[in-house]
């Protein structure tokens, strides 16, 4: 997987210095941190010589959308489970089915069962079946980002500097807990992380985080003081967004000429100005990681240029 660059922003609030990483421009699929994941799954994929995967998403799901694209260039069948609560078309969900995914809708309380039973059908069938969870979330998504936190440091030497913080979107918190689990191997501890909750509680989120850093690292050791799992800013929930972000995105595109969407990267990038804002952070160099979802800005276009 190529590095990603990372570029300075126009940004200034309280005379920060802001930075991205722009892991949108992963040469896969429209980019985005489930790219630099399927990568990882890819190389799995084929030491196991799947011949089927089976996944788990919503219809506006980047994760769906990456591994749907990656099973059709390696030609092995996917199957997607998804939930037909609010199933709708999106950008994603139509790529999805042009990559030649089967999309099995079901009740959110029967997912778990339809997956099993979907396994079960296609192991029948004669199918080697490989099961990637949603999100990609598991040691081998958490291993991409790993990955990611050395090239940061890379760049840090490389550019002498040094971030305090990196922000980024927190969703099933496979991306952060890779991070975390870099910047420990590394004994990197002069900056802080910040997960910025797309949807989750703290209650639920951080345990989720934590337990991804524990099973990467093999180790029980307590990691809750290197985890800010920040639940404040998810404008009442996945998918859902406020006028306030959508002002967010659409300033940012004008001004750096990036594209972030309402669901992830611009709910997280307009999350962090307030989390700077409400603990008066100050004259320090931040790095935000765009991890990607550009199809989901198309989806909502007109309403943030309006």
């Amino acid at each position: 997987m190529n590095n990603t660059p990372i570029q300075k922003l126009s940004e200034t609030k309280n005379d920060n210095t802001f930075y991205m990483k722009r892991e949108d421009l992963l040469p896969f699929s429209f980019g985005g941190n489930k790219a630099r994941k399927a990568e990882k799954f890819k190389e799995d994929i084929l030491n196991n010589k799947a011949t089927a995967v089976i996944t788990y998403g919503s219809s506006e799901s980047n994760h769906c959308r990456i591994i749907s694209n990656m099973c059709a260039s390696l030609n092995i069948k996917c199957i997607i489970v998804s939930p037909e609560e609010k199933y709708e078309k999106t950008h994603n969900s139509e790529l999805t089915k042009a990559f030649g995914a089967t999309i099995i809708k079901a009740p959110l309380n029967q997912i778990e069962t339809t997956i099993d039973a979907e396994i079960e059908r296609q192991k029948n069938s004669g199918e080697n079946v490989y099961f990637i969870q949603g999100g990609g979330h598991g040691n081998i998504g958490t291993a991409a980002y790993v990955d990611a936190y050395g090239e940061i440091k890379k760049y840090e030497k490389e550019n002498k500097i040094n971030f305090d913080y990196i922000f980024l979107a927190s969703g099933t918190g496979t991306t952060q807990a890779g991070l975390i689990c870099g910047q420990i191997q590394h004994q990197d501890f002069d900056k802080k992380i910040i997960g910025i909750s797309i949807a989750r509680s703290k209650n639920r989120g951080l345990p989720i985080v934590k337990q991804s850093v524990s099973d990467y690292l093999e180790s029980e050791e307590n990691f809750d003081k290197y985890i800010v799992f920040e639940d404040k800013y998810t404008a009442n929930g996945y998918n859902e967004a406020n006028q306030e972000i959508k002002d967010t995105i659409k300033k940012i595109l004008i001004n750096d000429g990036i594209a972030l969407n309402e669901t992830y990267t611009g709910k997280a990038y307009n999350g962090m100005i307030k989390y700077i804002e409400e603990n008066n952070i100050t004259n320090k160099k931040i790095l935000f990681i765009n991890t990607g979802g550009l199809p989901l800005f198309f989806d909502k276009i007109e309403e943030i240029l309006k």
